[in-house]
């Protein structure tokens, strides 16, 4: 319940950004930003998580990883917000869908990491659909290819870093919190930020940035330790799925028989690689159970 009620919610984020209107990307992220800090930094007196801040502070290593990730997840942050704001919700999907696949690609360039011979023919089908996909749109999806790396890299430098979600998320947005400030400061002083003159319900919803980005997170972390990472692995489907419906059948964005047809090369892909992943999971499973059999009996 915990893992789909964090990917429900990240699902329902084309919901609830254009809410945020008329502010534009820029200032939603700096505003995503500070008050992401507010409530990250609050949690981490709560549960007692001070020594283990001031342990990644005092660590170059970790904090030097923490702080590439929050660069890359603000370049996420941004061209998700500004996809969902400007009719690409459905590309913005398309980048979680292709997530996993990416993340596995990372694993072998970067980790060197084994393939196995199905994730090697997901993988070759997901790039199909990307080439059927540039040709429908007429360009590259760079929407869906910028969110993919850039949540995939992100994932590769918290996994590198082996921080906790709330110390990790309060170091991650203290590193990032002077440009924010200094973003959404310009704004305001050039006439262009929205924080004044829009009314109260404007200005707490983008207080409510940083409970939208922090909640989903405390859940995730809740069910990451007491559930299979095949499950969540197959849990975070949920949200593209739910973006994807989103666009189509909500925010009524063109879906014609070409973007159909690439889209259901990757769902094809993921329903091989997921498969792959379980099948894997268990044969691993039982050879693990197979030698304590064998010394029971």
């Amino acid at each position: 319940m915990f893992g789909a009620a964090a990917y429900i919610m990240w699902g329902a984020f084309p919901l609830y950004f254009p809410l945020l209107e008329p502010a534009g990307a820029w200032e939603i992220l700096g505003h995503r930003i500070l008050w992401s800090l507010v409530v990250a930094g609050a949690l981490v007196l709560i549960v007692g998580r001070r020594k283990q801040v001031a342990a990644i502070l005092r660590d170059r290593r970790k904090l030097v990883l923490l702080a590439a990730a929050a660069a890359v997840i603000s370049i996420n942050w941004v061209t998700y917000i500004w996809g969902v704001n400007n009719g690409r919700i459905v590309e913005t999907s398309l980048g979680y869908f292709t997530n996993p696949l990416v993340t596995m690609l990372m694993g072998v360039i970067i980790l060197r990491e084994r393939m196995r011979k199905l994730q090697w023919v997901a993988l070759g089908i997901a790039f199909t659909a990307v080439l059927v996909l540039t040709f429908d749109y007429g360009r590259l999806p760079w929407v869906a290819l910028v969110l993919a790396f850039s949540f995939g890299t992100y994932g590769l430098l918290k996994k590198s870093a082996g921080v906790g979600p709330f110390e990790s998320l309060a170091v991650e947005t203290a590193v990032t919190a002077l440009f924010a400030l200094a973003l959404v400061v310009a704004l305001q002083a050039t006439g262009n930020g929205t924080l004044s003159g829009n009314g109260l319900l404007h200005v707490v919803l983008l207080i409510s940035l940083g409970v939208a980005t922090v909640v989903p997170l405390a859940c995730f972390g809740a069910a990451a330790i007491r559930v299979p990472m095949v499950t969540i692995g197959l849990l975070q489907y949920l949200a593209p799925i739910l973006q994807f419906a989103v666009g189509v059948f909500i925010a009524h964005e063109a879906m014609p028989p070409g973007r159909w047809a690439g889209f259901a090369i990757v769902w094809v892909a993921l329903i091989i690689f997921s498969v792959e992943a379980v099948h894997h999971r268990r044969k691993v499973l039982r050879a693990s159970v197979a030698p304590l059999s064998t010394t029971g009996a």
